[in-house]
């Protein structure tokens, strides 16, 4: 079998190779880190991304192309078909623009209906509208909900009820997303609006997934200590309130910011978590739910978004283990971002390839998680991408050693033949 990075077209590899090499090195990573942080403050002329074009161009190239889908519709459609192509089932496409993290004391005192329109609502709902229309059938959109501005994160900050205009920018893209049957996921985000968002997700789930299939899903960080008690008490809501809930379960993006008491205290205890939240899932076994033979208790579909090989794997070989046993199964779908974790997401295709031609196995269906917008809307999402980078050092140095490797692969066929 050809190895996992075989799948990549030469140009993607070579500028997967390119950002490995810098990543994977403390002595290039520090620079770039002090760089993408610069940049990302509001700049002179000369240093803003947007009207400088030079900086415009080397960025564009060397980064913004390697982790984020594009700058317009174009660009955007274009990476999706290319991601298509490759074999991934879908996309999970999310607008890059962000808000403004940690309400002030000014914005504490919004009401709600104080503006009969909010300009940065608006903004956000048609940046979101327009993503929605970018993808395809039993695609996925994630809306970070920060995003649409002050009031929206000062709401969740304080556990009051969304702006009317908010509700009702909600209300609307869920009706486009299922018109288009598209899915959404609702992002996790820092602690201080994160039981805010729950609500949210709670919310919609509620009024949207009630038939077997989710629409909407919110998302679980398994190093948040928390998490599994949030997680029963969301599927204790779903059981009494008979919605489908859907799960999308990750590790989490916020170390660097979140205070350090509320998450694992180890890298090994997170991994721990994560495992055993995924595999009781699957097994219908979390904390006492579903234990009877119809695994209808509650409904659920699990995406398992991780970039840890084994994590991944163990979790599709333990479907595959009930499906040959004939056991109940849950929906299962896997996820890692667009430039990090190639090697994982190839080997759940090409696993899906032999399970089909040799066993009739059902596959599994693997996604890329895309982000769009200008490169000013994502300057932050990179800085995070490069700090992730920086936070699982063995992770990135074995990718890049295996992208070297398959460059040599194909360096030594073609002067084989």
């Amino acid at each position: 079998m050809l190895p996992p990075h075989s799948l990549l077209p030469t140009r993607m590899l070579l500028r997967s190779l390119l950002v490995a090499g810098i990543t994977s090195h403390p002595m290039l990573l520090a620079p770039g880190l002090a760089t993408l942080n610069f940049l990302s403050k509001p700049r002179a002329p000369l240093f803003n991304v947007e009207r400088n074009p030079l900086l415009h161009s080397i960025l564009k190239n060397v980064l913004y192309n390697h982790f984020c889908a594009g700058e317009n519709a174009s660009e955007v459609k274009a990476t999706i078909q290319n991601i298509k192509n490759m074999g991934f089932c879908g996309v999970i496409l999310t607008y890059a623009k962000e808000g403004p993290g940690r309400s002030s004391g000014d914005n504490s005192q919004l009401d709600p209906e104080s503006q009969k329109v909010d300009t940065e609502i608006e903004a956000w709902h048609q940046g979101v509208l327009q993503t929605v229309r970018m993808i395809g059938e039993g695609d996925f959109i994630a809306l970070k909900l920060t995003g649409a501005g002050a009031a929206v994160t000062t709401a969740l900050s304080l556990g009051n009820p969304l702006p009317t205009q908010m509700e009702s920018a909600l209300a609307d893209l869920c009706g486009e997303a299922i018109s288009r049957n598209v899915n959404i996921f609702l992002d996790a985000e820092q602690h201080h609006v994160q039981t805010g968002i729950n609500k949210v997700a709670l919310d919609l789930m509620r009024r949207y997934n009630r038939g077997d299939v989710a629409i909407v899903f919110n998302t679980y960080q398994a190093y948040l200590k928390s998490t599994s008690v949030t997680l029963l008490d969301h599927l204790d809501y779903a059981k009494k309130d008979g919605f489908t809930i859907g799960i999308k379960l990750v590790r989490g993006a916020y170390m660097s910011t979140e205070p350090r008491h509320l998450i694992h205290d180890t890298k090994a205890e997170t991994d721990a978590s994560y495992d055993l939240i995924a595999e009781s899932l699957i097994q219908g076994q979390f904390a006492g739910w579903g234990q009877d033979e119809s695994f209808s208790s509650p409904r659920l579909h699990l995406f398992l978004a991780t970039h840890n090989r084994t994590s991944t794997l163990k979790a599709q070989e333990l479907q595959q283990d009930r499906t040959k046993a004939g056991l109940p199964r849950i929906q299962v779908q896997y996820g890692q971002l667009l430039g990090m974790a190639d090697e994982v997401s190839f080997t759940l295709l090409q696993r899906n390839k032999e399970d089909m031609q040799s066993q009739g196995l059902v596959v599994s269906d693997v996604y890329k998680c895309l982000t769009w917008g200008t490169i000013g809307d994502c300057i932050f999402y990179l800085l995070r991408r490069a700090n992730e980078n920086k936070d699982a050092v063995s992770r990135t140095v074995a990718e890049y050693r295996a992208l070297r490797r398959e460059v040599a692969r194909r360096i030594k066929n073609v002067f084989t033949f």
